[in-house]
């Protein structure tokens, strides 16, 4: 497999390491969108977060808080954003991983907010509502 992210865990590629145990392994991103930008991944390859099992998940997902808090007492940031894009259009490294971007006043780092409110109609949250709930059965 050709993965940048697994050729990191495995050592191959030297990265800054963060944080490791058995299931996860954290590392500063190369680009450091801002001052302690974070990726948090697990060990067992998973393209996004549509293949990552149940286990993996639970690793990764419990290391966010420490490692979120870690980044506040070093850095003392204003905020944090916690992003993992998955597939297309965002995703640039088929591995799943979490950024964990510290936030700084004035880091003119943007980041693109959805924000539809008043386009949808309450039919609209029951279809949507009816859908989500038919593929839990499914």
């Amino acid at each position: 497999m050709d993965c940048i992210f697994c050729k990191i865990i495995e050592g191959k590629i030297p990265s800054y390491k963060v944080y490791e145990d058995n299931q996860v392994y954290a590392f500063l991103d190369i680009s450091q969108g801002t001052r302690g930008h974070t990726l948090i991944v697990p060990k067992n390859h998973s393209n996004s977060v549509f293949d990552l099992s149940e286990e993996d998940a639970k690793a990764v997902f419990s290391i966010v808080p420490k490692l979120s808090n870690v980044l506040k007492k070093a850095f003392n940031p204003i905020g944090l954003n916690i992003i993992s894009n998955n597939e297309k259009p965002y995703q640039t490294v088929d591995h799943f991983h979490i950024h964990l971007l510290p936030r700084y006043k004035n880091d003119e780092l943007t980041l693109s907010m959805v924000n539809r409110m008043g386009e949808y109609q309450q039919i609209d949250y029951v279809d949507i509502l009816d859908a989500i709930k038919s593929a839990m059965k499914a």
